[in-house]
């Protein structure tokens, strides 16, 4: 009996993924536990492994289309049993509700389309209705070239014009091509205001779009719709409060070139934020209080200390975790960040990449930003922000001197954290920047 190849969840956020590619064609011998197609999550680009032996029976869903977890993508064939290629239907995912008794007999009604495997895959590249595509294979089956035609067909066909049906009901009787007519209504759709005799491309008064310019619009999804439903949940649930502080880092310039030189030779490189993140790890064991989740009404403190570090990518904002941060020392540290921002920001991050956080840092520094209000990473109840590395004028024993300052601005939830214990942490980060030795006792 084939066996099912399941699209399973790989992320807490995960409830549907695209499929990028299939990497074994149908007919193709697979092994379990290789890679069999990749899929893009509204985080990352991820392998999927084939879980059987055998050969890719049929492939459900083509490369392009947006399927739900849990639901059967493809089958494999075990050694020795039929190949069977020609299957169509489109399986449920595993937790759908059953349909009711109705809808399954229209359902049962309505016979299935016959598709070879590659028509079905370029149907759904290009957005073919495979239900309004003639077959002329043998008992009417859907091959290929079926589908050919049909995107011919649908790019030879012109467009149709957005319009109210007063509007094209008046321009038909007036012989006004809408083709011609700029629209000025939601969206640019032509109302009946914008049919006077003079409305043509070469003679037409400017519409709304004209007048401010070209506007383009791009839907909310993937990885911006994740990042804009945490932040609205952020600000709308949290009691943040910003505290902001200045230390000085001068000690802690001396102690990143030492490391610098130390570990030259062996490839390791070391930024501000590498030990910034080995400050905060040590804090929050020193202060334990404030590695803490408000789950529900719960808030749980860990003993864990799983540090998040947020990474710009073309993709948008990510923020992978350093899981154990506070058993690493500063060399472990460099290594882990930098193996996490490099799959960050190639889109092949690892589903326990992104997850489990317990504090988060944001640094902005590099954009010469000194302090600002970051957003907390809900369901952890702080993130620290860094500001720029600055040389200034300091007063120091009754001297004046320049010496290299940072900004840091704390947002912690009020509502897990009181204000002193939150300036407390917040100090401790301070003297730690400012005393770099303490971090050896």
């Amino acid at each position: 009996m084939p066996v099912d190849v399941i699209l399973p969840m790989l992320g807490e956020t995960m409830d549907e993924a695209i499929i990028v590619q299939w990497l074994v064609r149908v007919g193709e011998p697979v092994k379990k536990g290789e890679p069999l197609f990749q899929v893009e999550t509204d985080k990352a680009i991820l392998d999927v492994n084939s879980p059987a032996d055998g050969i890719l029976a049929s492939v459900e869903f083509g490369e392009g289309s947006k399927v739900p977890v849990l639901s059967v993508v493809g089958r494999v064939a075990l050694v020795g049993e039929a190949l069977v290629t020609s299957r169509t239907e489109t399986p449920q995912p595993r937790h759908a509700k059953p349909e009711p008794p109705a809808a399954a007999a229209a359902s049962q009604a309505v016979p299935r389309r016959a598709i070879s495997p590659r028509a079905r895959k370029l149907a759904a590249d290009a957005g073919v209705d495979i239900a309004a595509v003639e077959g002329t294979g043998p008992a009417g089956r859907i091959v290929e070239k079926d589908v050919q035609r049909a995107i011919a067909q649908m790019k030879a066909a012109p467009p149709r014009v957005a319009a109210t049906p007063l509007a094209r009901k008046a321009a038909a009787q007036a012989g006004i091509e809408l083709q011609r007519v700029r629209g000025t209504g939601p969206g640019g759709r032509i109302v009946l205001a914008d049919l006077s005799p003079k409305q043509t491309a070469g003679d037409t008064a400017l519409s709304a779009t004209s007048r401010q310019g070209k506007v383009t619009s791009t839907p909310v999804t993937g990885v911006r719709k994740i990042i804009a439903e945490h932040m609205a949940a952020s600000s709308a649930t949290a009691a943040a409060v910003t505290l902001v502080t200045e230390a000085d880092a001068t000690e802690l310039a001396h102690v990143r070139n030492a490391v610098r030189e130390r570990y030259a030779a062996d490839g390791v490189t070391f930024s501000y934020t590498d030990l910034l993140v080995w400050i905060v790890a040590r804090a929050l064991r020193d202060m334990p209080y404030m590695n803490a989740r408000l789950v529900g009404n719960e808030i749980e403190q860990h003993d864990s200390i799983n540090i998040g570090v947020a990474v710009d990518t073309e993709r948008g904002l990510l923020v992978p975790v350093i899981r154990g941060a506070g058993k690493m020392n500063v060399v472990q540290l460099a290594k882990a960040l930098r193996e996490l921002v490099q799959r960050a920001r190639s889109g092949k991050s690892l589903p326990d990449d992104l997850t489990g956080g317990t504090f988060t840092i944001t640094n902005l520094g590099m954009y010469e930003i000194d302090a600002f209000t970051p957003l907390i990473n809900l369901p952890e109840c702080a993130i620290l922000g860094i500001g720029r590395l600055n040389s200034k004028p300091v007063v120091r024993d009754e001297q004046i001197s320049v010496r290299t300052m940072v900004t840091f601005s704390l947002t912690f939830d009020h509502r897990v954290i009181d204000g002193a214990p939150a300036a407390r942490f917040l100090q401790r980060i301070k003297v730690l920047v400012e005393q770099p030795t303490l971090m050896l006792v």
